[in-house]
């Protein structure tokens, strides 16, 4: 969210230990979101790619008979990714950049050694599209809801020949379940600016409550929160957003940026607000913080409880 954001999670678990991308709350100097994902250790930026979860060193679950090379049944795209479906899936739809993914795998360097698996650790991995190695990206975007596929993945579409970071080199084989796919929410009608029916208070923080609350008590600024929320710029571009991982986030409201600090204390548990929180209780018109949003940013926010 709004603190400890957008911190790069590396992870794949050992190899992929350079692929995730974390994050944790709305803090003061940067941007929201807590999350996860299977990035890749070969740079693409900061926020990169990330990469499933990591994890203890794994026991191993075994390598399949083709880990080495895919069988000649195996479809070859004209990147050089090779992908054969193991189970056909029941959705209709394919994931696109903008989308989140739920997924269970697990990865092999070409020699069979297992270096990473959300199978293994019984919690599958959520990440964005687009923010893991390329092979990812690409092979993500061939599947539905529901389907299994191997993947044979080239160096070039992973983490190179001499990657960085503990990160597995080389060609390397995944098997992928394709669990859910997480759309991002819609931005709001009224993202631009807030409407003449919205709330004003003399920070300039406007809000508007979408549904009333069930509690009786405020949060102060030294309670922490759980919350859901999702974040727009006034163009109405998503930046961030809980509700599209599926898992709240729980933070300090004296550990965030201003606009959310303020904000969230006008809430009590079960309503859900929005807000729109100028730049100069946000981040700025040009956030110190790589990756943090500029200008005015209007987020949902939905008070589960506070703690």
């Amino acid at each position: 969210m709004l603190a400890q954001r957008t911190v790069l999670v590396i992870a794949l678990g050992v190899a992929l230990a350079a692929c995730q991308k974390k994050t944790e709350e709305p803090a003061a100097a940067e941007t929201a979101a807590p999350a996860t994902a299977p990035s890749e250790a070969a740079p693409q930026t900061e926020a990169t790619q990330a990469a499933p979860a990591a994890a203890p060193a794994p026991t191993g679950i075994p390598a399949p008979p083709d880990v080495a090379a895919p069988p000649k049944d195996a479809q070859k795209t004209a990147s050089g990714l090779v992908t054969r479906v193991l189970t056909p899936g029941t959705g209709n739809k394919h994931p696109t950049d903008s989308d989140q993914v739920k997924v269970h795998y697990t990865g092999w360097t070409k020699d069979g050694k297992q270096f990473d698996s959300s199978v293994e650790r019984g919690q599958p991995a959520v990440f964005g599209v687009s923010q893991v190695i390329p092979g990812w990206t690409e092979a993500l975007k061939l599947m539905v809801a529901g389907e299994k596929r191997r993947i044979w993945i080239p160096a070039k579409l992973a983490y190179g020949e001499s990657p960085r970071m503990g990160a597995p080199a080389g060609d390397l084989t995944f098997d992928v379940e394709l669990i859910e796919i997480l759309e991002p929410p819609k931005a709001p009608e009224d993202v631009k600016a807030p409407p003449a029916s919205a709330k004003r208070t003399p920070s300039g923080l406007a809000y508007r409550v979408l549904t009333p609350g069930t509690g009786k008590r405020h949060p102060k600024a030294t309670d922490r929160v759980t919350v859901h929320y999702s974040g727009w710029t006034t163009d109405g571009k998503l930046f961030d957003s809980s509700v599209q991982r599926g898992q709240p986030t729980t933070f300090a409201l004296n550990q965030v940026i201003p606009g959310w600090t303020e904000g969230v204390q006008l809430m009590v548990e079960g309503e859900k607000t929005r807000f729109w929180i100028p730049a100069k209780l946000a981040y700025g018109e040009k956030p110190a913080r790589p990756g943090a949003p500029a200008g005015m940013l209007v987020f949902d926010i939905e008070l589960l409880q506070i703690r």
